[in-house]
C-alpha cells in the first residue's frame, strides 16, 4: 500500500495508530505480567502449603534443604527444612532462612544476600516446619508467560498495521473521491456538488464550496450580463452616429478628417457586434439551449452569402470549393457563429484579389469545416496565442477587435470539436479546420 508523503492524513493516521498499537501491546504485557505473577503466587502458595502439612503428617526428623546460589531453579524446586527449636546451629545462618521461632503459621517474605524468599512456615510442638521458594523464579514464570503471549501480538502486529492501513485507506476514500470530482472539472463547471454520497464529516465543507461556487458564478454572470448590456446600449447611439457620417461624406467625400471617423465607427461597430457574439457564447447553458437537425452544407452557403458583399467590396474570390451533404444535430447558431467569424477573419487579412476557400466534407466520422485564403498566413509559433482575446497578429492592416477566433474556440469547445491551424497547401495563406461529431 503506497502511502502519502508530506502533511497526509493516512500517514499521520498510520503512524499514531502503531505507536497506540505498540503502546498497547507493551500495557497488555505488563498487565500479563502482573496477573500471572499473582495467578504463579496463589498456586504456588498453595503448593508450599500442602507440602508442609504433608511432612508434618508424616512425623518429621530435623533436615536442612540445601541451596546453591549459582544454580538456575524453576518454579518446581521448593526448599523444605525442618528446625528444632532447642537447636539452632551456626548452619543454618548460611542458608539465609527463617529459623526463629514463629508462633503462628502462615507465609513470609523476606530479604537475604541470596534474593528475596517466599516462605510458608508451619509451626509445631518441638519443631517449626518452613517450605521456601526464591521471589525470582516465581516472576521468571510470570514472566515467561506474559512473554508467550506478548510473542504472538508481535508476530501478528506487520498484518494489523497493514490491516489498519487499508482500512484507513478505505475510510478516507471518499476525500480520494472528492478530489477526483474537482479535478475532472473544467473551470466553467460550477454546478454544486452532490453531497448525499459522501459522509457526514465532510458534508460542510461540500456545503461551503457549493456556496463559493454559487458566488462565483453569480458575480460570472453579472459580469457577462454588464458586457451584453453595454455592447446592446452602444449599438444604438452608434448606428445613429455612423448614419450621419454617411450623410455627411456624401456632401464631403474627400473630407480626411470624415473618413478617418467613418472608420473609426466601423471598428466600433464591428467591436460592440463582437463583444455581444461573445457575451452569448460566456453565458451559454446547455440546459437551456435546444439542439436540432439541420443540414452543415446549407448553414456554410448562408454564411459564404452573408459575406459576399464585404468579400467583393476587396474582390476577394471567396466561394465553396467542396460542399457534401451532412446532417448535424446540435444548435445551429453555435455553428453559424463559427463559420462566419472564420469567414469574416479570413476576409479582413486576405489581400485584394485574393482567394478564399470554404469546404464542408466528413472525415474520420467527423464533420469537417475548413476555410483557407491566399492571405500572409501566421507563424505557427502564434497558433495558441491567436484564441486569446483582443490578440490580433496584423493589427495594423484591417479593422478588427481581436475577437473573433476567440469567439470560434468557445463556441467550438462547447460544441465537444476541434478547432486547428496550418498552412494552406493550395493557397498559401492559413488553413483553419474545425472538426464537429457526426453523431452529436
Amino acid at each position: 500500500m503506497a502511502l502519502l508523503t508530506g502533511n497526509s492524513l493516512k500517514r499521520k493516521l498510520i503512524i499514531y495508530t502503531s505507536f497506540f498499537s505498540l503502546v498497547l501491546g507493551c500495557l497488555l504485557m505488563f498487565s500479563a505480567y502482573k496477573i500471572s505473577l499473582e495467578e504463579s503466587n496463589e498456586i504456588l502458595d498453595a503448593q508450599m502449603k500442602n507440602l508442609a502439612e504433608r511432612v508434618a503428617a508424616h512425623s518429621p526428623e530435623p533436615m536442612q534443604s540445601q541451596f546453591d546460589p549459582a544454580k538456575h531453579y524453576h518454579e518446581e524446586d521448593l526448599f523444605v527444612d525442618v528446625w528444632p527449636y532447642t537447636e539452632q546451629t551456626h548452619q543454618s545462618h548460611e542458608f539465609n532462612l527463617l529459623i526463629q521461632p514463629i508462633e503462628k503459621a502462615g507465609f513470609y517474605t523476606h530479604h537475604t544476600p541470596n534474593g528475596i524468599w517466599r516462605t510458608y512456615v508451619l509451626p509445631l510442638r518441638d519443631y517449626q516446619i518452613q517450605v521456601s521458594q526464591q521471589q525470582a523464579v516465581r516472576q521468571n514464570l510470570a514472566l515467561e508467560l506474559a512473554g508467550s503471549m506478548f510473542i504472538p501480538y508481535l508476530l501478528f502486529m506487520p498484518f494489523v498495521l497493514w490491516g489498519l492501513g487499508w482500512m484507513i485507506s478505505r475510510i478516507l476514500q471518499p476525500l480520494d473521491d472528492f478530489k477526483s470530482e474537482l479535478t475532472q472539472r473544467d473551470s466553467k463547471e460550477l454546478r454544486p456538488i452532490e453531497s448525499g454520497d459522501y459522509p457526514v464529516e465532510i458534508a460542510p465543507t461540500i456545503e461551503e464550496m457549493n456556496n463559493l461556487f454559487e458566488r462565483i458564478s453569480t458575480a460570472q454572470q453579472e459580469q457577462r450580463q454588464f458586457i451584453a448590456d453595454a455592447a446592446h446600449e452602444l449599438r444604438t447611439p452608434i448606428t445613429a452616429l455612423n448614419l450621419q457620417i454617411k450623410v455627411l461624406l456624401q456632401e464631403f467625400p474627400e473630407h480626411k478628417a470624415l473618413n478617418n471617423l467613418a472608420l473609426g465607427l466601423v471598428r466600433m461597430q464591428h467591436l460592440v457586434a463582437q463583444l455581444l457574439s461573445l457575451a452569448k457564447q460566456d453565458a451559454f447553458l446547455p440546459e437551456l439551449e435546444s439542439s436540432h437537425a439541420f443540414l452543415l452544407n446549407e448553414t456554410a452557403v448562408n454564411c459564404v452569402e452573408s459575406l459576399m458583399n464585404l468579400a467583393m467590396q476587396k474582390e476577394i474570390d471567396l466561394g465553396m470549393e467542396r460542399n457534401e451533404i451532412l446532417e448535424l444535430n446540435m444548435q445551429e447558431s453555435a455553428v453559424y457563429s463559427v463559420i462566419y467569424n472564420l469567414i469574416d477573419n479570413a476576409i479582413k487579412y486576405t489581400p485584394n484579389y485574393g482567394v478564399i476557400n470554404v469546404s464542408v466534407y466528413p472525415q474520420n466520422g467527423m464533420a469537417v469545416i475548413q476555410i483557407e485564403d491566399s492571405g500572409p498566413g501566421i507563424d505557427p509559433a502564434l497558433h495558441t496565442q491567436i484564441l486569446k482575446r483582443f490578440y490580433r497578429v496584423h493589427h495594423h492592416q484591417e479593422v478588427g477587435s481581436g475577437l473573433g477566433l476567440s469567439i470560434v474556440d468557445k463556441a467550438v469547445e462547447r460544441l465537444h470539436g476541434s478547432l486547428s491551424f496550418s498552412s494552406s497547401a493550395s493557397l498559401g495563406g492559413l488553413q483553419v479546420k474545425v472538426s464537429l461529431p457526426l453523431n452529436a
